[in-house]
């Protein structure tokens, strides 16, 4: 008879959560690289290809528009087969994407490629993300998954800095060997998760008892079987029709608009930081270094907001975020013409300030929705928050070739409010509730 009493959520972290965190957070800092490395190259690949500002936004959103279509249906899939069978399927999509794109001679052909890339991304969001919140303990999970985000930047900054050497000496068509280097790291990738186990949770919902117990006792002990798992009164239905008669239809609105909200305006100015910096009177060398910049102040201030998870609470954190970097994003549209330090201020502002934002894109879907559903809610709102930010992100080059800077920055900065609101409005309180009891419409 089991005599351990101690519950999974109760557990220390151990040697296979911090490998579990590496195996997913590989993917965020994949992720970050490859959606980032597009903005640092793009002035060079549309010279070369010709393309002009309709296409350069259409090809800077195509990632966005794979993430959008493979996160509703992968979440949906992971559901049903299961997390590990899709944890490999990123890494080879990266890969393939990446190498392609060094041959590319039209807007068409890198259209397609970073489509796909983009399905990759898209899988990552409800796969790594769910099968990691089901193996962490609670005390530890907030700041894990909110971590994601910090490798995400992290991820994004290297980049930058990558990106800006191979330009400095890869010669005129360096701009290929950028997009490509990716597939190194989806390469490494691929091999840190060999032999990564199924989540016991997911095994349990499925009625796959013996299976869950084997991994159960590999990964926390001998002593520990299905008893030391909380009980869930799960939710059996996955459609978002369903979602919503069951009673989560609010909590999918809030994931959906937050996390739109918090991504729209970034991805749509980070896409293009070259563009935009030199929009707002920054150029040459304070563009480029700008950029890096901003990048690295988007880490801090995910490394800042991690640490106030567990603290400040997940709601008053998210409110805070978008109070201050919506200010932010108004400051840039009220002085767009300003110096170069006033720019660089604001610019960096809003990255500190949106990181609280950022790091809960990944905490809160996760922790609000139960196993059967977690998968499927976290890839609707990755699903949603992406096709808004394809559609910022085709629309930039021609909103600053038509409305200007100014506008551009002040219809951000609305965006940013309206996450505001919804937070204000919906936002809960998960801080310090086991898993099951955060998912837990009764609580």
């Amino acid at each position: 008879m089991n005599k351990n009493n101690t519950s999974i959520e109760d557990v220390p972290i151990n040697g296979f959560h911090q490998l579990m965190t590496a195996r997913a957070g590989g993917g965020w800092v994949l992720d970050g690289y490859i959606l980032s490395i597009i903005g640092v190259v793009i002035v060079q690949f549309s010279d070369y290809l010709k393309l002009d500002s309709f296409w350069q936004g259409l090809v800077a959103a195509s990632a966005m528009l794979g993430t959008f279509f493979s996160s509703f249906l992968c979440g949906w899939l992971t559901d049903k087969i299961g997390r590990k069978r899709l944890f490999f399927v990123g890494p080879i999509l990266f890969i393939i994407g990446s190498v392609g794109s060094f041959w590319v001679e039209s807007g068409m052909a890198l259209f397609i490629l970073r489509f796909l890339v983009g399905i990759g991304v898209g899988l990552e969001y409800p796969v790594a993300g769910s099968l990691l919140t089901e193996f962490l303990p609670q005390k530890n999970r907030g700041p894990r998954l909110a971590g994601l985000t910090i490798l995400w930047f992290a991820g994004a900054a290297l980049s930058y800095i990558v990106g800006n050497l191979i330009l400095a000496y890869g010669g005129d068509e360096a701009w290929r060997l950028a997009l490509a280097s990716s597939a190194v790291l989806g390469a490494l990738l691929f091999i840190v998760r060999l032999k990564t186990p199924e989540s016991p949770r997911w095994l349990m919902s499925k009625g796959r008892l013996d299976e869950a117990e084997r991994i159960i006792k590999q990964v926390y002990g001998a002593s520990f079987s299905l008893a030391n798992v909380p009980a869930q009164d799960a939710e059996q239905k996955v459609t978002l029709l369903d979602l919503v008669r069951s009673g989560y239809g609010k909590r999918m609105l809030f994931v959906s608009v937050f996390w739109s909200a918090a991504v729209v305006p970034m991805f749509a100015v980070y896409s293009f930081a070259p563009v935009v910096l030199g929009a707002l009177n920054l150029k040459g060398a304070w563009a480029s270094y700008g950029s890096v910049l901003i990048t690295l102040l988007f880490v801090v201030g995910c490394i800042v907001a991690t640490k106030m998870i567990d603290t400040l609470g997940r709601r008053p954190l998210i409110i805070h975020s978008f109070l201050w970097s919506s200010l932010a994003l108004l400051g840039l549209g009220v002085f767009s013409d300003g110096s170069e330090i006033l720019v660089l201020v604001l610019f960096g502002a809003y990255a500190l300030f949106i990181g609280g934002a950022q790091v809960l894109e990944l905490v809160y879907p996760n922790e609000l929705f139960p196993t059967e559903i977690r998968a499927f809610a976290v890839g609707m709102g990755a699903s949603m928050s992406r096709i808004g930010s394809a559609a910022g992100t085709w629309l930039v080059p021609m909103s600053l070739l038509h409305l200007g800077i100014n506008n551009t920055m002040l219809i951000a900065a609305v965006v940013s409010v309206v996450g505001l609101i919804v937070s204000v409005w919906l936002a809960p309180e998960t801080k310090g509730m086991s898993l099951e009891r955060a998912a837990s419409l009764a609580r």
